[in-house]
């Protein structure tokens, strides 16, 4: 082999692998089947299901067609072949013919694949027939779909992830979207277990390193297969906040919570410490504001001093907020250079702008 089909079969092994596994910086550029096949593909958010069937399908025929793209490359750089008359097929070595075939029949096997998948309106596809197994008696695979579809429509959802190597959790379902398929498993079937975790002291998520966690998913149904899903600790508790089943702990295995975790179970605490406020008959509670999920649970009420001393001040906003978006909130307003700070820091009222310490937030009793 020359220098030069060297360089370009080095060159386009590694263009290859980025195309079939997208780094961050193909995926920013738009350099991916999804960006690239979008008009064809449709919208995710309004058919999520039908997106995935099309996205899995045109990705098995794409990259079907990377052998024959090489061999067309390495003969046109071939010193054998200096004009496109060498080219043609019944003038090549039976080597070239025999690769040639090879390529050809790796692309017609794809397109045939792909060709039987769309019988019966999509029916024999992976993703369908997996749908098929988790439909009641009665039932469709299209039905389990349009749930999927509808849930996966709601803003409350969970996802992590670049597109096409994503973990997304619904209400109902779990999920996980690979090149040319998507797991799901409905999340009344399955049992979840940290199976292992990975350390990196450098990446590009974070200067301090980062954590990733391992979480097999294993379901109850006899034809879904277990998979595992892998995602930063930071976006844990997250998850589980979706989740219905609880996620079992392998041996010996440790998660490393954020900085922010860590400030919120201190808040916590400080918050369950304080005086409590005792909410009058006539006071209506509303969903927080911050996340509309949890009716607001805690007030601002100067106690860390007499009303007229200190930095802090009397605030008489009614109930708006929950302890977590608080918490937050009031992490948001310190000095994120001096985390050793917090606790005792201050933080303005996120309505009024009364300023406020710890010892002023109440749970309402």
């Amino acid at each position: 082999m020359s220098d030069t089909a060297a360089i370009y079969t080095v060159a386009y092994i590694l263009i290859s692998v980025c195309l079939v596994a997208p780094p961050t910086e193909f995926v920013s550029l738009g350099l991916t089947v999804q960006n690239v096949l979008s008009g064809y593909l449709g919208s995710e958010d309004l058919n999520f299901i039908y997106y995935h069937i099309k996205r899995t399908t045109a990705t098995l025929i794409f990259h079907s067609l990377l052998p024959l793209g090489y061999y067309i490359g390495l003969l046109l750089l071939s010193d054998k072949h200096t004009n496109l008359a060498d080219c043609l097929p019944w003038k090549l070595d039976i080597y070239w013919q025999l690769s040639l075939a090879s390529c050809i029949i790796i692309h017609l096997a794809a397109v045939t694949l792909a060709l039987y998948w769309h019988r019966k309106k999509w029916s024999n596809h992976p993703i369908a027939r997996t749908l098929k197994y988790h439909a009641p008696s009665g039932s469709t695979w299209m039905a389990m779909a349009s749930s999927i579809n509808v849930e996966f429509r709601r803003i409350d959802k969970f996802t992590t992830g670049v597109l096409g190597r994503r973990i997304i959790v619904t209400d109902s379902w779990i999920m996980k979207t690979a090149a040319y398929y998507v797991h799901i498993a409905h999340q009344q079937d399955i049992h979840l277990t940290l199976t292992g975790t990975e350390e990196h002291d450098l990446s590009h998520e974070s200067y301090h390193g980062v954590q990733y966690l391992n979480i097999t998913v294993t379901s109850i149904n006899s034809h879904v297969n277990p998979f595992v899903i892998r995602l930063n600790a930071t976006e844990y508790s997250d998850l589980k906040e979706k989740l219905h089943s609880p996620i079992r702990m392998a041996r010996d295995v440790v998660i490393k919570q954020s900085l922010s975790d860590r400030f919120l179970d201190a808040f916590k605490k400080q918050v369950d410490e304080n005086d409590v406020f005792v909410k009058p008959p006539d006071m209506e509670l509303e969903p927080c504001i911050g996340c509309m999920q949890v009716t607001a649970n805690v007030k601002l009420v100067k106690l860390c001093d007499d009303l007229t001393e200190g930095d802090c001040v009397p605030c008489y906003c009614r109930p708006m907020w929950c302890r977590e978006c608080m918490g937050k909130w009031f992490a948001s307003r310190q000095d994120q250079s001096a985390p050793e700070n917090w606790m005792s820091g201050k933080s303005p009222c996120p309505t009024c702008r009364a300023r406020f310490c710890m010892l002023d937030i109440c749970k309402i009793v």
